[in-house]
């Protein structure tokens, strides 16, 4: 039996991605990023400040979510633990190594405990906008203005409670719809965390303008490393060594690049676990060329030499 001409052919066929939000390229062809101070690597660590509501229910199923019948109190208590404790043990090893650190927080978790905000303030740290609570993750199927309302609503919230500028946007779960790089980019959002396909910022396409994607680790994050995957921390330890020798090794000829760490309290906040963030942390610090920073201050370091 033949094959219909047609069989192979696709109607959405076609040289390039399936949208537009940038400029597709590789970061060898581009010109080197010099950082300030003749940095090598800036460092981007990011603690992740996360409510998960007990009574989650979430259109879109989100990892570390709550998982057993409802009272689900083993899941929620650790998330929980996160906040009331081990973030402070991860601040302790932050201050104690002078890393510069920015905090994605939800809205809600904010107005629940704004001692946690003036922490970051008291710090001189950003705040990085991370939705609503992990129980309202963005997804293809949201209405365009009840989205609106409700990035507005998180922006207003964290932006009154801190007083800061709030530039940067982490989509709960990383999971966005098809129009809200739109949304946070029309209430004054300069950076996006979510695209996890480059080493370096690019420019992000919106209704509103241009924007900019950071590379907010993923393949790193805590979570996958220690709970996903299940490796073990030395396993973590040597992840984040290698990565960062790599970048290292890279910037020797390639110019500047970003070791971006992603944290969560209730990861690597454990007591058996601190020791092993600070190894690593201190490994990365004991090298010349190390610049601590928040994502805004690289974002404005690379868009000052675009």
């Amino acid at each position: 039996m033949s094959l219909p001409d047609d069989y192979l052919k696709y109607p959405k066929r076609g040289h390039g991605m399936d949208h537009d939000r940038y400029t597709w390229s590789q970061l060898h062809e581009r010109p080197n990023v010099a950082w300030p101070n003749g940095a090598r690597v800036a460092l981007w660590v990011v603690t992740q400040l996360q409510w998960f509501p007990m009574d989650m229910k979430p259109a879109v199923p989100v990892p570390g979510g709550m998982a057993r019948p409802y009272p689900d109190s083993w899941n929620y208590t650790l998330r929980d633990y996160g906040n009331r404790i081990g973030v402070f043990r991860l601040f302790k090893v932050l201050d104690k190594l002078g890393i510069k650190g920015s905090v994605a927080m939800n809205s809600a978790l904010a107005e629940m405990v704004p001692y946690l905000v003036e922490q970051v303030n008291r710090r001189g740290w950003e705040l990085i906008a991370n939705g609503l609570d992990m129980g309202h993750p963005h997804h293809g199927d949201m209405d365009r203005d009840e989205e609106a309302a409700l990035i507005r609503g998180v922006l207003e919230t964290l932006r009154g409670l801190s007083g800061q500028p709030v530039r940067g946007w982490l989509s709960p779960i990383r999971s966005e719809s098809m129009n809200t790089p739109d949304r946070v980019a029309a209430e004054g959002i300069d950076y996006i965390c979510d695209w996890a396909n480059d080493d370096m910022p690019y420019e992000f396409r919106t209704a509103s303008g241009a924007i900019h994607n950071m590379p907010h680790a993923m393949e790193i994050d805590d979570q996958q490393v220690l709970i996903t995957l299940r490796h073990t921390e030395q396993e973590y330890v040597d992840q984040l060594k290698d990565q960062f020798d790599c970048l290292y090794r890279e910037s020797e000829s390639k110019g500047g690049r970003i070791m971006a760490i992603s944290l969560n309290p209730w990861v690597t906040g454990q007591a058996y676990r601190i020791k092993a963030l600070e190894g690593a942390l201190s490994y990365i610090m004991g090298h010349d060329g190390v610049w601590s920073a928040t994502g805004s201050e690289i974002l404005d370091a690379f868009k000052g030499q675009a």
